[in-house]
């Protein structure tokens, strides 16, 4: 079944992201993604925004549409992943888009922290929240750890996610948007 997401606001507000709906594939509501940006406000334009579990990649364009300087997009299915490719041609911005057709547990092992601070979307599959919580928290760890002071990272969960044991818990801000929950730290500089 194919469905369409659109670009909230910003340069490429009203483009539309069609994808094909597959198991696992759970996009951003419209809603969720106004609220991750108005929280995020001036920790998008001008830095380097990573969009990790990158499904449509709806949450890095609306960064892109937004400001950033460029995407760092990272998804390990190839056609999921080649969508995206195909939506930043489509929508001019492929020289700010880069994508990586990767598992995010074994790319955030291997990352390298810019200098500057950077701005990390994750939004995990549902799945992973409940049968991997051990790996996820262990890959935010990793995150906290290696991101440039002033760094912003934000968790897309579900509301039944208990973020108690989520590293430096007392720093995280949570919302909940229906059945969406975010939490957002930043890091100290």
């Amino acid at each position: 079944m194919r469905a369409q997401l659109r670009i909230v606001a910003g340069t490429l507000r009203g483009r539309r992201l069609n994808y094909i709906v597959e198991e696992g594939l759970r996009p951003t509501p419209d809603m969720v993604r106004q609220a991750l940006f108005s929280i995020l406000g001036n920790a998008v334009p001008g830095r380097i925004f990573f969009d990790l579990f990158a499904g449509t990649g709806a949450v890095g364009f609306e960064a892109l549409s937004r400001g950033a300087s460029s995407v760092e997009f990272v998804e390990r299915d190839p056609r999921t992943a080649a969508a995206i490719i195909k939506h930043g041609h489509a929508f001019g911005v492929a020289d700010l888009a880069r994508v990586h057709k990767a598992d995010v547990y074994r790319w955030i092992e291997r990352w390298r922290a810019p200098a500057e601070p950077v701005t990390i979307f994750l939004g995990p599959p549902f799945s992973d929240l409940e049968n991997r919580p051990e790996a996820l928290l262990l890959a935010l760890g990793d995150l906290q750890q290696k991101a440039a002071p002033g760094s912003v990272l934000a968790l897309q969960s579900e509301k039944t996610f208990v973020a108690d044991h989520l590293l430096g818990q007392q720093g995280w801000d949570h919302r909940h948007y229906g059945r969406n929950q975010l939490a957002i730290w930043v890091k100290d500089g």
